[in-house]
């Protein structure tokens, strides 16, 4: 059976300030967990108007405190910003507000453009193709275990030490992040809904082919990130997806802007070449009835033999991509939570 999860952005819409974005994100996070999906990741971006997700370690601690069950996670902590270190302390404090639900998921990309990235680490560059070593340190310090031996900071330690540690993934769009996984043991994440599924195929292939069993991992744990939308009928799914597809327009040429309604959408006078860029999008996107996605996602699972896929849903309307996640949960036939949501 296919375990289905989520993955948030914190999409900035127009007519909204973007702090609202948080604050649904809130939300939509007890209403996933009521539903029965397994995972609530938050994700990682910078001086973005398309993305209010700044700090995913301060969503993280906001959601577990306020759900009951759900796992919640990072997807991801772009590490080569950081210290490892002060990653794994972060990760172990969620650990201990949240024992057993708490995902790590670390990426390589700057999710942000370069000027931003320097901003947040003037030794960006460096960090990045210095980034096994520091997915190296992270297991270490989150899991206490010791560092490598003869490693500078081997006696340092990461707190608070408890019973149960983080679990670590790791998150990429190239088959860069399936070798790094492969490597180390752990879990990965392939964000199909960068490359609109392009590459996911022959990383998952590499990740399997190349894995290298570790103790908590002994076997591999393949997941996929996807963009999808359903709807009650295919018109309504048609509409909230021209949402996507205007941003989408702007997003290839560069532009991040907030997510326009579907209204906004229907008053662009589209180019010819704009118009077919759309149905190019629309043929490689997952949208239209529960039943429609569901179809589509199991046959993407089946095609990647991976056991998790995660659903990105960017709408206008926080009640649509409510409804969304409620009628995939439908779908898939996932266990509600008997528990009332925790309050609000």
């Amino acid at each position: 059976m296919i375990r289905l999860s989520v993955l948030d952005q914190s999409t900035v819409v127009s007519g909204r300030m973007p702090d609202t974005s948080i604050r649904e994100s809130l939300d939509l996070a007890r209403h996933c967990e009521a539903l029965g999906y397994a995972r609530y990741w938050v994700a990682e971006h910078h001086n973005s108007d398309s993305q209010a997700g700044t700090a995913p370690e301060i969503m993280i601690a906001a959601i577990a405190a306020t759900t009951h069950r759900i796992r919640v996670g990072s997807a991801g902590v772009m590490l080569p910003h950081y210290s490892s270190l002060k990653v794994a302390e972060q990760f172990r404090v969620l650990e201990a507000i949240a024992p057993g639900r708490i995902d790590l998921g670390l990426g390589r990309a700057p999710g942000s453009d370069g000027r931003t990235a320097f901003a947040l680490n003037p030794n960006a560059n460096t960090a990045a193709d210095n980034f096994p070593a520091q997915v190296r340190d992270v297991i270490a310090w989150s899991s206490g275990q010791p560092l490598v031996e003869g490693h500078p900071f081997r006696s340092v330690r990461a707190q608070p030490q408890g019973p149960s540690v983080p679990e670590v993934w790791i998150l990429g769009s190239s088959d860069y992040g399936a070798q790094v996984a492969a490597h180390f043991g752990l879990p990965y994440c392939f964000a199909a809904f960068i490359t609109d599924g392009e590459g996911a195929a022959e990383a998952m292939s590499l990740y399997r082919d190349t894995y290298k069993p570790s103790f908590r991992h002994p076997q591999p744990h393949g997941a996929v990130c996807v963009w999808a939308v359903a709807g009650e009928t295919e018109e309504d799914a048609d509409r909230l997806f021209s949402s996507r597809a205007m941003w989408r327009l702007g997003r290839d040429r560069g532009l991040f802007v907030p997510l326009p309604s579907p209204e906004e959408a229907a008053r662009h006078r589209f180019t010819d070449s704009e118009r077919a860029h759309v149905e190019r999008l629309k043929e490689r996107s997952i949208w239209g009835t529960a039943a429609r996605v569901g179809a589509r996602l199991r046959t993407l699972a089946a095609d990647l033999d991976v056991e998790e896929i995660a659903i990105l849903t960017t709408v206008h309307d926080p009640a649509a991509r409510r409804r969304s996640y409620t009628l995939l949960a439908e779908e898939f036939g996932l266990a509600a939570d008997p528990r009332p949501a925790a309050a609000e």
